[in-house]
């Protein structure tokens, strides 16, 4: 493990972890959830709001293409500008204009504005990214797994509740804006959250000065206290603007070049993989329930909000799931990647409702846990030194399921409503099959890695 990690408390004798790490965690959940709270209420009302404007579903089209285009490739750039400059300039910058781009979209009142303002939110809107890969930073190799089930937990929750009140607040006169304008103060809340974390030591309260009654607490403190103020300031300092800027773009390109020419590739591809299978199984959900079993479109979405309450609980119980597996996040990924190829089945034979449902449950656990152990599987393998730039690689790569899922869902459903999902059960199979076939790799790293603690 990097020197600069804090050595992870294990037994009853061990240093008690940095208590300003415990904060970091917390407002960092706090931030994930605020993050998908205010999101959650905005993006349900943009194409009812863009065809206000007066814009067809052509145009309506592009204008979210171009969007997700922006994510695509400013995903990896982003995180690897966070591990460059350090990950508290680069999440307030992107919280920021985020909040900006929110502020923008409330003041549209045509399509032109309505386009210019989701760029600042296309191109900055990784702060989830960047505070996962803090979280990285922060947490041992062991906790690594559970802390970003939590954030992810904490993410869903938000997601929940954010539709209900967007949907309270549209019905109101002005209610669009209205809410562009509360999700914009959201973003702005967050930035301050962020601003006040203790990223260095002169933000320590009185008590880090009192006498410590062991060195290795002592020890402990002081790694957390110099990996916490490098986290902030960057690795670098730099003579001029001019030249600060242009070391950042040389060292954001040298990385980028070194994910891509790394032995990865299959990591990334079982990602994209399983994006598209679980976006398959959902792309065409509510048609599909009500052409084969009659059920109306307001059910479905009951089920749909019942997934995802479960899909939270899921991200909280995977601190029993990784101490039951021994932290083996590889069998974890590897067992909840077939569960899932195994559940998309089932949905797609389902003979009756109450299949739908059954599979439906179980499948909200094995993608939330899916979703964290692939995460954690890039990171053990790649390496914490460029947790901004792996994270933000994966973020492209699901974006690039986002564009290839609806494609093939619209070929497959020519053939059957049951087409989407039985090509995803076939995507997951794959998946499983390359896990399987790099067994030894993924294992000899995790294990090496484990060791060297």
């Amino acid at each position: 493990m990097g020197a600069s990690e804090p050595p992870p408390a294990s037994g009853p004798g061990s240093a008690a972890p940095p208590p300003r790490r415990g904060r970091f965690v917390r407002c960092l959940y706090l931030v994930a959830f605020l993050d998908f709270f205010g999101v959650s209420m905005i993006v349900p009302l943009l194409s009812l709001h863009i065809k206000s404007l007066g814009a067809s579903p052509t145009v309506a089209g592009v204008v979210g293409s171009f969007y997700g285009l922006l994510q695509l490739f400013s995903s990896t750039l982003v995180g690897c500008w966070s591990d460059v400059i350090g990950r508290q300039y680069s999440l307030l910058a992107c919280i920021l204009f985020s909040a900006l781009g929110y502020l923008l979209l409330g003041m549209s009142t045509n399509v032109v504005l309505f386009a210019i303002a989701r760029i600042p939110v296309g191109i900055f809107k990784h702060t989830l990214s960047i505070s996962k890969a803090l979280l990285s930073d922060l947490v041992s190799e062991k906790e690594r797994p559970l802390v970003i089930g939590h954030f992810n937990a904490a993410s869903s929750v938000g997601f929940i509740l954010g539709p209900v009140v967007g949907g309270y607040l549209t019905e109101l006169e002005s209610g669009f804006y209205l809410t562009s304008f509360i999700c914009s103060s959201i973003f702005i809340l967050n930035a301050g959250l962020v601003w006040m974390l203790p990223w260095s030591e002169e933000h320590t309260d009185s008590n880090e000065n009192e006498q410590t009654t062991s060195n290795s607490k002592v020890t402990a403190k002081a790694s957390y206290d110099l990996q916490v103020k490098s986290l902030a300031n960057g690795a670098m300092k730099y003579d001029t603007p001019l030249r600060s800027l242009w070391i950042q773009i040389v060292s954001v390109l040298k990385r980028i070049k070194g994910i891509a020419c790394s032995d990865l590739w299959d990591i990334f591809l079982i990602r994209l993989l399983m994006s598209v299978a679980v976006m398959l199984y959902y792309s065409n959900f509510v048609l599909a329930i009500e052409e084969r079993f009659g059920v109306k479109p307001k059910l479905t979405g009951y089920l749909i909000s019942y997934s995802s309450i479960l899909g939270a609980l899921g991200g909280f119980l995977l601190g029993p799931i990784t101490r039951f597996y021994q932290h083996n996040t590889y069998a974890l990924l590897l067992h909840s990647t077939l569960l899932t190829c195994v559940l998309i089945m089932l949905y797609s034979t389902a003979l009756s409702i109450w299949t739908v449902i059954l599979s439906s449950t179980f499948l909200a656990f094995s993608t939330t846990i899916g979703r964290t152990c692939i995460t954690d599987l890039e990171l053990t393998l790649g390496g914490k030194q460029a947790s901004g730039t792996l994270i933000g690689v994966g973020q492209s790569v699901t974006s690039v399921g986002r564009i290839i899922a609806p494609l093939l869902s619209g070929i497959a459903q020519e053939f059957s409503p049951c087409g989407p999902p039985s090509l995803g059960v076939g995507l997951a199979l794959v998946a499983g099959l390359i896990m399987l076939m790099n067994t030894s790799r993924y294992c000899s790293g995790r294990h090496t890695k484990l060791k060297s603690k």
